[in-house]
């Protein structure tokens, strides 16, 4: 299984969303047919809200070496429960860091997609959806110019974690709300986000 999994990330991970290859949901349901799924393992629940915390949450962006090391354990773990989630969000992950790089505009029917996967996925496994997939989705959602879409998944988002710096900045960037801004100024100056979008 390890290595069938492997084969698909590498194999799709590249090219999930291309016309000719098969749909992501396709492939998100071969990688699932391979995985146990466990609604009482929090590990890859557990990974996803460590990812969000570092990369997302810190006030600087940046994953630590321990974090990656438990990322890359888990992936090639045949063993692990809801493996398919995690490959999922990875191919996400390779995606977007790729679409950066290439500097190329993102495909948003694909990155909606993969964000409606997760966020089903996770809600019927775990009862819950992370932070980081509200997160995701929302960008997804306003990069297609579905702006009232985004607004919605950003208010769902901080209802279920009010304390999440980048749904603040995304709410405050769709209201310019006062109070929210004097709570980012006064909480979280020094938070990247905040900073790259120039708050104060």
């Amino acid at each position: 299984m390890k290595k069938l999994i492997l084969a698909m990330f590498l194999c799709f991970g590249f090219h999930a969303f291309a016309q000719s290859g098969p749909s992501i949901k396709e492939t998100f349901l071969k990688i699932k047919s391979q995985s146990k799924t466990d609604p009482n393992d929090k590990a890859v629940y557990n990974l996803l809200d460590e990812f969000y915390q570092k990369s997302l949450q810190a006030e600087t962006d940046e994953m630590t070496p321990e974090t990656i090391q438990q990322i890359e354990k888990l992936a090639s773990d045949p063993n692990t429960k809801n493996l398919h989630i995690l490959m999922l969000f990875l191919m996400y992950q390779q995606y977007l860091s790729r679409t950066v790089a290439s500097k190329k505009a993102p495909d948003t029917k694909f990155q909606i997609e993969t964000m409606n996967l997760l966020e089903n996925e996770t809600k019927d496994i775990y009862g819950k959806i992370p932070a980081i997939i509200y997160i995701y989705k929302a960008e997804a959602l306003d990069d297609a110019q579905n702006k009232e879409e985004a607004k919605l998944t950003v208010a769902k988002g901080l209802q279920e974690y009010p304390d999440s710096v980048p749904l603040k900045v995304y709410s405050y960037l769709n209201s310019k709300d006062p109070t929210l801004k004097n709570d980012l100024i006064k909480n979280h100056a020094r938070h990247w986000m905040v900073q790259q979008f120039d708050i104060k």
